[in-house]
C-alpha cells in the first residue's frame, strides 16, 4: 500500500469514527487513537556484484567463464573468446526464452591474470533504438541474436582469463 493510499484510508477511518462517535453516549470513550503509519520504504536499487578480486578456481589460459545470474537461463552464448593482447572478450548472444527482439543488454567482463588475480573489467551496452529510422541494411538484435565485444578498460597487464556476466537483459 503506498503512502497516498494509506493516508486516504486513515482519513476515511477518522471521518467514520468522528461521525459514529459524535452522538450521546453512556460511556466516556475519551480520544480515539489512530494507528500510526510509517513512511513507505522502497528497496534500494540493486547493482551487479563487484568481480571477485581473486578467482577461487584458477582459469585456464584463454578461458571465458560465464557467471550464473538471473538472466543466464534466458540466453545462449556461442563463440566466446578472450583476446588477451587486445584485452577484450568477444562472442555471440541469442535469446532462448522466446523469439522477441532484444531491447537492452549489458554484459560485464572481469579480466584476470594467469594467477587468477583481478586486473580490471569492462562492459558492453546495447540499447534498441526506434525502429522507424532503421534501414534494411542496418543490423538489429533480433531473432539470431547479437555479436558483442567487451573491451577491458584500465587493465594493468595482459588478461589470461575472463568471467562474463549479464547484469541487464530486457526483451519484448
Amino acid at each position: 500500500m503506498n503512502t497516498l493510499t494509506r493516508a486516504a484510508a486513515l482519513a476515511a477511518l477518522a471521518l467514520t469514527l468522528a461521525v459514529g462517535c459524535s452522538g450521546p453516549s453512556d460511556r466516556d470513550s475519551g480520544p480515539v487513537e489512530l494507528p500510526s503509519v510509517a513512511a513507505a520504504s522502497l528497496p534500494a536499487p540493486r547493482e551487479a556484484p563487484a568481480p571477485a578480486p581473486v578467482l577461487a578456481r584458477p582459469a585456464a589460459a584463454g578461458e571465458v567463464r560465464l557467471e550464473e545470474g538471473p538472466f543466464t537461463d534466458r540466453v545462449k552464448f556461442s563463440g566466446l573468446a578472450l583476446n588477451g593482447k587486445a584485452g577484450a572478450v568477444t562472442g555471440h548472444l541469442a535469446i532462448t526464452s522466446d523469439v522477441s527482439d532484444l531491447l537492452a543488454l549489458e554484459l560485464r567482463a572481469a579480466f584476470y591474470d594467469a594467477g587468477g588475480r583481478l586486473l580490471g573489467s569492462g562492459s558492453f551496452h546495447y540499447q534498441e533504438e526506434e525502429t522507424a529510422g532503421v534501414s534494411q541494411g542496418e543490423r538489429r538484435a533480433e531473432g539470431e541474436g547479437i555479436d558483442f565485444t567487451v573491451p577491458a578498460t584500465g587493465v594493468g597487464g595482459t588478461p589470461a582469463s575472463a568471467v562474463l556476466s549479464v547484469p541487464v537483459l530486457v526483451n519484448e
